[in-house]
């Protein structure tokens, strides 16, 4: 089969309005690609204003929300929420949440099945560290992280699995097409062990870390990379490019 390319940029903590319109303004002139799922997470207070200057068919993303609908959790934002501001997408597992802010894999597998159970579409993020992967634990790392939501019995029709070896982001070292390969290629072999060789062909595992305009084609010619989850470069026009990478 074939599984539609997912690009999604993740604006971090980064903008303002005036830098949002500027994003705005050259995803709407490049009329999007209807061949590539396009989502863009900014930052929680921008959410609804990126949504309501954002021209179809690019679709927002929160970058983060709980594991409860509400409650007394100052400064969280709950699945329910996002859904009432007309969004369905939240990045979840981003090596951020897990290594700055100590996110546990109980707690993201948690957070995981909420999301969805909520009807959302979750960008499932893992990954690992430079010496995680010099200590040729690349694999454990990963299967681990994916392993938390796997006993969850999660439904994977809502799940886009990012791939992020932590060594390359933000870092200007990206992993080379080769290797983002065989890691893709594990991870897909996990599913089909772990879950169903059914989720294993049809979820879709893209590569973040360092990808960038000139890299991307690359990277997306590889057979198990179905598309990419884009940092720094997903505020800067170049972004484009890499929405049309297999173009």
């Amino acid at each position: 089969m074939t599984r539609k390319f997912f690009v999604g940029g993740n604006w971090k903590m980064n903008g303002d309005k005036a830098s949002v319109d500027g994003i705005v303004a050259f995803l709407n002139q490049s009329g999007g690609n209807d061949s590539v799922d396009v989502v863009v997470a900014p930052p929680a207070p921008y959410l609804t204003y990126v949504k309501e200057h954002l021209k179809a068919p690019v679709e927002v993303a929160a970058q983060n929300c709980y594991k409860v609908p509400k409650g007394a959790f100052t400064g969280e934002i709950s699945p329910a929420m996002i859904k009432d501001l007309g969004l369905k997408w939240v990045i979840l597992g981003h090596s951020e949440r897990r290594h700055v802010f100590g996110e546990s894999d109980a707690l993201i597998s948690e957070k995981t099945v909420h999301a969805i159970e909520s009807g959302l579409e979750v960008i499932f993020c893992i990954g690992e560290k430079l010496e995680e992967r010099e200590a040729g634990h690349t694999k454990d790392v990963n299967f681990r992280q994916l392993q938390a939501i796997v006993e969850k019995n999660v439904d994977w029709s809502h799940v886009v699995i990012a791939y992020e070896p932590v060594w390359a982001i933000g870092t200007g070292k990206t992993a080379s097409p080769e290797q983002a390969q065989e890691v893709h290629a594990w991870i897909r072999e996990f599913l089909k062990e772990k879950v169903s060789s059914d989720v294993a062909e049809k979820v879709r595992i893209i590569y973040g870390g360092s990808v960038t305009a000139e890299n991307c084609a690359e990277l997306g010619k590889k057979p198990d990379i179905d598309g990419f989850l884009v940092g720094g470069a997903s505020l800067k026009p170049d972004f484009v490019k890499i929405i049309n990478a297999r173009n």
